[in-house]
């Protein structure tokens, strides 16, 4: 007889919650996953575009369930985590995707801009661990998911302080890795250049130029998803450590 942590593991009907689901690769993220089965509980603060994504999968398998979320706020991750138990009865999967990337050189000390990437980028992924790990813990199953960056690997200029969060992101997800009962598994995503609204929260002029040559080439969101829908869908005693993925012409 299979032990519960297999059933949740292998089961294609999982609980997965994923942040910043509003639009880019989260949004993806939901539509897909949705498609293929899962329940998906689609977290955001423009909760408009969350019902608008709910309509449109709607005769998908699974479905999307909107709910407004603050990934800065602690008690709002930890209410989002907490009611998707509640309605579904188990959490499976957290998918950390909300981030926010205001590019910028530091000499031109948009300090507010490095505080709003610091609180979502990295207390944001630390908020969604804190909520989730305890009810991983008791079921004896659940897997994290992380959407990092390319800039966990590199560093550029403009990117000093978002290449620092990124990093901190692989940091803090490769100890939980280490740290986490074998039942638990989890993963880092990295992806490159992705078509999304990241770039646009750019607001110092220069960087917003040097972003228009880099982002010359991207690949669609579903790409990201797609790497996540792979390893959500592996066997219970395979942990996928980590993805990078990234447009082929980008070197």
């Amino acid at each position: 007889m299979s032990s519960n942590s297999e059933v949740h593991s292998t089961q294609r009907d999982k609980v997965v919650l994923v942040t910043g689901a509003s639009s880019g690769i989260g949004e993806a993220l939901a539509a897909r996953l949705a498609a293929e089965g899962h329940h998906v509980v689609a977290g955001a603060r423009r909760i408009d575009r969350l019902h608008a994504l709910a309509e449109r999968v709607q005769a998908a398998r699974g479905g999307v369930h909107p709910v407004r979320l603050d990934v800065t706020d602690r008690a709002d991750v930890g209410a989002f985590v907490q009611g998707a138990r509640d309605r579904f009865g188990r959490v499976d999967v957290l998918v950390n995707n909300a981030g926010v990337m205001p590019l910028s050189r530091l000499d031109s000390l948009l300090v507010e801009e490095w505080d709003r990437m610091i609180d979502v980028n990295v207390r944001g992924l630390l908020h969604g661990i804190a909520a989730a790990l305890p009810h991983f813990t008791a079921q004896g199953s659940g897997h994290f998911v992380t959407i990092a960056s390319i800039g966990a690997h590199q560093v550029v200029p403009t990117a000093a302080v978002y290449s620092g969060t990124k990093y901190a992101a692989w940091a803090i997800t490769e100890g939980l890795r280490q740290e986490c009962d074998p039942a638990i598994r989890v993963t880092t995503i990295s992806p490159g250049v992705v078509e999304s609204e990241l770039a646009d929260s750019i607001t110092e002029p220069g960087a917003t130029e040097a972003m228009r040559t880099y982002r010359a080439h991207a690949i669609a969101p579903d790409a990201i998803a797609g790497a996540v829908s792979y390893a959500l869908d592996q066997p219970a005693d395979v942990d996928v450590n980590e993805i990078v993925v990234r447009p082929a012409r980008q070197r």
